[in-house]
């Protein structure tokens, strides 16, 4: 193409050349020389203005780059920022996460996170002292094995007046470590409920509220909990953390498929009722399901309102978080405005059965379905129920262990008695043997006694009939001496 225009700027020139000889008898000598420098100026700028076309093709080529590459950048910020709506994972933007963040958080209070364990004391009053530091030291986390996080200090400027954490306050001690897929320490191990009893700026000191478990105990003491997280509040229980990644909500489970991986590396020492009831989250109910965990998905059939802010508002560590009739005190909770959520005709929601209830009985919603939800658990009534548990069961166990000792004792007076009755029924059963010939032989003599009774009473009874036949014989020969004697004493008398 450059080869083209020169040879026509060539041809240009030539032609005018040739049409001023042409012109020369005619035209003086100042046109033509103001035609010749005209047309060396025309061709001495034809290369800038060809520059200037170049580099402003180049530069519009640029903005064009430029404007494609802002408008890719803005729809990434914007994809990053609310997801992307057509992709199953478009609740994964930085805005949702920040949402569920702080709605993770909402409650969770203060937070003092990377405290690095300095000692513990189990004699006579336990205590544990814990400090910050604001660069990570050199050794490793007994935990995971991998080296503590460079963020994980616990403040930032280490000449600050304020001590680290208020005294007298009742905190929650958890070991940190890393797990799979994360670069982060995070909580892994409960290590107990503790009350600060000293704090400065870059220490502090905690005393367990009660006795600890022998597991916590064991962790603090061999020091396998280099790295602790410290909460005000103990972290909520909730149902998406079970739920696997990437699974979406269904007309068979309104959370998503649950992670049974996790179910079961989470709760490998609990019951199979407990890791049923986790599985379970979110499914189709059964007839046998407790009410506290049915819930109803029902679908509006008029437009309603239902007020959910309370007209009380105070702090949720002063009286909860909801009033007797469910609604919000806590501001953070509270929807502002009027205080009420409206629901269009077509709305589905997923509510307690009293509550689906209770709006299907005032005509505004219908029956859709009816799912089991896992009651969620409050952990600071949960970890004292545990640590009655854990006392009671202890003085079941002294109770056991007594009555353990007075069967064990019981036993061995048995094995005494067995052993001594053994000797008895050895005697006994000699004595039973001599019995035996005994009575076989007083059967014997009993038998002859016998056969020699028969026949001493058959004797006697031929004697007695002979008796009697002489006693009648007698009685005839006296009758007859007494008529003799009769009859001779009144032939006297004559």
């Amino acid at each position: 193409m450059q080869y083209a225009l020169l040879a026509f700027l060539v041809i240009l020139v030539l032609v005018q050349a040739f049409l001023l000889w042409k012109a020369r008898a005619e035209w003086r000598w100042y046109e033509i020389t103001a035609i010749i420098m005209t047309m060396i100026l025309a061709v001495v700028f034809v290369f800038p203005v060809a520059g200037a076309l170049k580099s402003r093709s180049a530069w519009h080529k640029v903005k064009e780059d430029l404007d494609a590459r802002l408008a890719k950048a803005k729809a990434e910020q914007k994809e990053l920022r609310d997801g992307d709506r057509n992709n199953p994972l478009s609740d994964q933007g930085a805005l949702p996460l920040a949402q569920k963040l702080a709605a993770i958080g909402i409650e969770a209070g203060r937070r003092w996170r990377g405290l690095r364990f300095n000692n513990a004391n189990f004699n006579g009053q336990p205590s544990i002292v814990l400090s910050r530091v604001a660069e990570v030291d050199d050794g490793t986390d007994p935990l995971d094995g991998t080296p503590p996080d460079e963020g994980a200090a616990a403040g930032e400027d280490e000449a600050d007046p304020m001590p680290l954490i208020p005294e007298s306050m009742v905190v929650y001690g958890f070991g940190e470590g890393r797990g799979p897929n994360i670069e982060v320490p995070v909580p892994i191990k409960f290590l107990g409920e503790f009350r600060v009893t000293a704090s400065t700026p870059t220490q502090v000191t905690l005393t367990p509220t009660g006795p600890l478990l022998p597991e916590q105990q064991r962790l603090i003491e061999q020091g396998n909990a280099r790295s602790w997280s410290v909460y005000e509040l103990l972290p909520l229980d909730g149902h998406e953390p079970f739920i696997a990644e990437g699974s979406l909500e269904d007309d068979d489970n309104i959370f998503g498929r649950v992670d049974d991986q996790l179910i079961s590396a989470i709760l490998q020492g609990a019951s199979e009722e407990t890791r049923n009831n986790y599985l379970r989250d979110g499914s189709r109910s059964l007839p046998d399901d407790e009410p506290l965990s049915r819930w109803v998905k029902i679908e509006f059939t008029k437009n309603h309102t239902i007020t959910v802010d309370s007209p009380d508002q105070y702090s949720a560590l002063e009286g909860g978080f909801f009033d007797g009739s469910g609604r919000a005190v806590d501001s953070r909770l509270q929807v502002g405005d009027s205080g009420q959520v409206k629901f269009d005709k077509g709305d589905l929601l997923v509510v307690k059965e009293e509550a689906a209830d209770a709006l299907r009985a005032e005509g505004v919603a219908r029956l859709v379905d009816e799912y089991y939800l896992r009651p969620l658990n409050d952990y600071r009534f949960v970890l004292r129920r545990i640590r009655l548990r854990i006392a009671e069961l202890d003085n079941r166990a002294v109770q056991l262990n007594f009555e353990k000792d007075v069967l064990e004792r019981a036993i061995d007076a048995t094995v005494k008695m067995f052993a001594s009755y053994q000797t008895d029924k050895l005697l006994l059963e000699q004595d039973f043997d001599q019995f035996e010939k005994e009575r076989l032989a007083l059967e014997a003599y009993n038998k002859d006694l016998r056969e020699g009774s028969r026949a001493t009473r058959e004797k006697l009874v031929r004697l007695y009939r002979s008796n009697q036949a002489l006693e009648l014989e007698l009685e005839q020969i006296h009758r007859s001496i007494q008529e003799n004697i009769n009859s001779l004493t009144s032939s006297e008398v004559r």
